[in-house]
């Protein structure tokens, strides 16, 4: 019976489905689905996310950054630009995630790109990181450093002020931390950031503390939690600031480590949340806002 239906055309055969459906999924612009085993329970599962790789507004904005340039770039490389500008930076390991392209032919177009002023090249060998030109990368240092640059104003003393300047640079961390502008709850403002920062919880307003507290609840009173349920919890947190991952773990009472490699790092590989610090992914004062696009669709 199989067989007669093979004949006209109305069948399938066996093995082909996985294949149609990443086809599929790739004809749409989605992210590849994700293949993967868990042991407990066993599980053999194919996770199918909605996320939109080229979304209608990013390709727009590109157009109208490249002219006629990016209407002349096959797909992938029109790819690796839409998720350089929704990202702020991409690299190597990230686009094969999310490029059916291998690892050598994407080295080239990556040079390609670079040669031709489409991408900024920064770092070094596996650390290279590109970014779209004229994107300015907030770091740590910047946000951080405060608005005056009092070190380097006590640096510039004088030989003949020599001991004043060495008790100056001595006090200048903490003119520094008094230079940090911060709004009424306690969060650190910054020209170089597109929201407050929460760096310290005993920096904040009580009443907003507590608030953030309230939102966190679930787990801070619950060692074990479903993972998307957790995720919700990170998004309504981080939804009008960012926040340090250390704080998050101290609000969620988990540990930093653990916070960051089971939730973290994933949720911003599928645009949940987006790095204050996108050059410095790994910063010990790396901090997280919810994506302003939005979360997948499922």
């Amino acid at each position: 019976m199989h067989q007669m239906f093979l004949l006209i055309g109305l069948g399938e055969r066996g093995g082909s489905g996985v294949p149609k459906i990443y086809s599929g999924w790739r004809s749409q612009h989605w992210r590849p689905p994700a293949l993967y085993e868990k042991p407990e329970p066993e599980q053999t599962l194919l996770e199918l996310r909605m996320l939109d790789l080229l979304p209608e507004r990013v390709v727009e904005q590109l157009r109208e950054r490249f002219g006629v340039r990016f209407e002349s770039l096959e797909h992938t490389a029109r790819l690796i630009l839409a998720t350089a500008a929704i990202e702020r930076v991409v690299s190597h390991n990230r686009l094969l995630e999310i490029c059916d392209t291998h690892a050598h032919d994407l080295s080239q177009l990556l040079t390609r790109l670079v040669r031709e002023g489409f991408l900024v090249p920064d770092g070094r060998s596996r650390g290279m990181i590109y970014h779209l030109p004229g994107e300015q990368l907030p770091t740590p240092e910047q946000v951080f450093a405060g608005p005056l640059q009092s070190s380097e104003h006590y640096a510039g003393s004088s030989e003949h002020n020599r001991a004043s300047s060495e008790h100056n640079a001595g006090s200048s961390e903490h003119k520094v931390e008094l230079d940090m502008q911060r709004n009424d709850d306690g969060c650190l403002l910054s020209d170089h950031i597109d929201a407050p920062l929460i760096d310290a919880l005993d920096r904040l307003d009580a009443g907003f503390r507590e608030k953030l507290e309230i939102l966190a609840e679930e787990p801070r009173n619950r060692e074990r939690m479903q993972k998307d349920r957790m995720q919700q919890v990170i998004i309504t947190l981080c939804k009008e600031h960012y926040l340090t991952f250390n704080v998050l773990a101290n609000l969620v009472k988990r540990s930093p480590d653990a916070l960051r490699q089971q939730y973290l790092n994933g949720m911003v590989k599928s645009r949940q949340i987006q790095l204050a610090f996108p050059s410095k992914p790994t910063h010990e004062r790396q901090a997280y806002k919810a994506y302003v696009g939005g979360q997948d669709e499922e």
